[in-house]
């Protein structure tokens, strides 16, 4: 967690770069990438020219020749603000789009602007960035995340950012492995790759100590799409910080033609793709439309994530609500393919404030298992009425949170049930007038596929008891002739 001073800094910067006539709250994001890879490239050959200096072997392949000193950090920060502007914007930047590498971050900094308005305005950034600890990931990420939440409370670019205990939840509900291929096909600020990352480091921390499992982790393990440039830069800066040094963040149309050509590829896949609606008939992916014929983005990303997955693959993928119960062809066709064809674990339904101020959709999580050959016995669904935050606009944290509730009931369902733990057992014999429930393959059937939660949850009434209708009568008629009496009294003292 970075602390108050941190992030007083970081707001002061922000201010800065507002009252300089950037409003974009990307673009402030995007000009600090670049200046945090600009700082990032230095220390990697400082540190390549410490370990040359020790074992007395030639540097190789240095990012900076010696010709190109004074585009490095540990150069240029020490300049005045008019030459640092200078050098940064007519060669650092040039420099930055030259780089060839084939690395994620070189590639996505091939069309980097140089957008800071002022000399001064860039020599206050530089000086605080350069406070930095750039060795300690944890600060690294954490000043990361804290930039990218000003995403979310700048009103119409918040659609980039699902909230972080959402992300933070299903991780630990599909619970990454060290030998998984995780991929998110609409990654955006690489919220959920991050997160997995966490994960797996935390709760794994051995894994990383076999060469080559490590190379996996930094090379093989994380996937992402987005066909934004600038998501894709801040993505991958927010991997680099995060301690993932070459993770797979690609630009991909991921409904256009071809986009499914990592068939069968992945083994768990988090995500929550754009609800646009409807999109360009013609453009869309042949394959995905054989699966299920629709304009429906949210309906596609479905058929999309049952292509990428391989057999045995997991997903945990947040959806609107109108995937649940729409009664168009093209809904009950993925809805059946999801409980016939795949296993359907479980519908955890959300409130609809999640997601304020920026958008105000009802929206559910889903979780299911790609077989090929069914699996689907019983699903479970949990209504989640408070996520530790209030409903509205604001997002105030409060008491009421049903998220902890939510992960525990999942694990004791999820894991093998042992003599004497009766956890599971009394998860499945829950009634359907609680919070989670399971409901049987054959009743889902039933209701030709509908998965919403008031489809299969029972309302218990409490009993009241009236009085009798006369005796309420007769109760006004002596109020009345009360009131009459006063009114009475009133008019003989006043004549």
């Amino acid at each position: 967690m970075i602390t108050g001073e941190l992030k007083s800094r970081i707001d002061r910067i922000w201010d800065a770069f507002w009252s300089g006539g950037i409003s974009n709250p990307l673009e402030v994001i995007e000009q600090i990438t670049y200046l945090l890879f600009i700082r990032r490239l230095d220390d990697v050959q400082t540190l390549a020219e410490r370990k040359a200096r020790v074992t007395g072997e030639p540097l190789e392949n240095p990012v900076f020749s010696p010709e190109q000193s004074h585009l490095r950090w540990s150069q240029f920060k020490n300049d005045s603000p008019e030459v640092m502007f200078r050098v940064i914007g007519e060669e650092v930047f040039p420099f930055l789009r030259s780089l060839g590498d084939g690395t994620t971050y070189s590639e996505h900094m091939k069309d980097a602007r140089f957008t800071i308005p002022t000399p001064a305005l860039l020599s206050k950034v530089v000086d605080m960035l350069d406070e930095v600890p750039m060795n300690d990931r944890d600060t690294n990420g954490d000043l990361y995340e804290y930039m990218l939440s000003k995403i979310a409370s700048a009103g119409t670019n918040g659609q980039f950012r699902t909230p972080r205990h959402i992300i933070d939840l299903m991780v630990k509900m599909t619970a990454p492995r060290p030998d998984d291929e995780i991929c998110d096909p609409a990654c955006g600020t690489a919220g959920f790759l991050v997160a997995a990352s966490e994960y797996v480091r935390e709760t794994h921390p051995n894994a990383l100590l076999d060469e080559k499992q490590r190379s996996h982790f930094h090379k093989s393990m994380f996937h992402g799409y987005d066909f934004d440039s600038t998501m894709l830069r801040i993505g991958s800066m927010n991997m680099l910080l995060h301690g993932v040094e070459a993770p797979d963040i690609r630009y991909r149309d991921s409904l256009s033609e071809g986009a499914s050509e990592d068939a069968d590829k992945y083994t768990l896949i988090l995500a929550n793709p754009p609800f646009a609606g409807s999109l360009d008939y013609e453009s869309t992916s042949k394959d995905l439309q054989r699966v299920v014929k629709t304009k429906k983005t949210e309906l596609l990303f479905l058929a999309l994530f049952l292509k990428l997955l391989k057999p045995g693959g997991r997903a945990a993928v947040i959806v609107p609500d109108g995937v649940l119960f729409g009664s168009s062809k093209a809904h009950k066709t993925l809805r059946k393919m999801l409980v016939e064809d795949q296993k359907l674990d479980a519908v955890v339904k959300l409130p609809s404030g999640v997601f304020r101020p920026y958008a105000g959709v009802s929206t559910a999580i889903l979780f299911f298992t790609k077989t090929n050959s069914g699996g689907t016995d019983d699903v479970w669904f949990y209504d989640v009425q408070a996520d530790g935050f209030s409903l509205d606009d604001k997002r105030n944290p409060v008491d009421a949170n049903d998220l902890p509730d939510l992960l525990t009931r999942w694990q004791s369902l999820s894991s093998p049930v042992e003599p004497g733990d009766e956890g599971a057992r009394v998860e499945t014999q829950r009634a359907r007038t609680e919070q989670s429930f399971l409901v049987p393959k054959a009743d889902i059937v039933a209701q030709d596929y509908d998965l919403s939660l008031n489809r299969y949850k029972e309302i218990e009434y409490d009993e009241v008891e009236h009085r009798p209708p006369l005796e309420i009568i007769a109760d006004i008629e002596k109020l009345d002739a009360e009131i009459a009496q006063g009114l009475a009294e009133l008019k003989a003292m006043l004549s």
